[in-house]
């Protein structure tokens, strides 16, 4: 069985639409604030808040094992974030110039 590559990263501004349509076909919630992404070979198949932890995934690929990662990866940066702000790990953690 072939075992997806996955990435998990700060969606883009640009990125908006994309994780809209997630929540839509999760039937969740628009999410707000900063969001991650997880994608799946390069597709984005699940998506968090950082700010409120509400998670958006595609119903139709597996994505248990993304959403378990987003959330591993919002805590790692949400208990950072009381002794570093989280813009600065957000930042850190982007592609140069893609966060303003």
């Amino acid at each position: 069985m072939h075992e997806p590559h996955l990435t998990i990263r700060p969606a883009l501004p640009e990125e908006a639409r994309l994780v809209d349509r997630l929540a839509q076909l999760d039937s969740a919630p628009h999410l707000t604030g900063r969001v991650l992404l997880a994608e799946a070979d390069g597709v984005a198949i699940a998506a968090i808040s950082l700010d409120t932890g509400a998670v958006a995934a595609d119903p139709f690929e597996p994505t248990a094992y993304a959403v378990r990662v987003l959330r591993l990866r919002r805590d790692q940066l949400t208990s950072q974030g009381s002794r570093r702000p989280i813009g600065t790990l957000l930042r850190r953690l982007a592609p140069k110039g893609s966060l303003t």
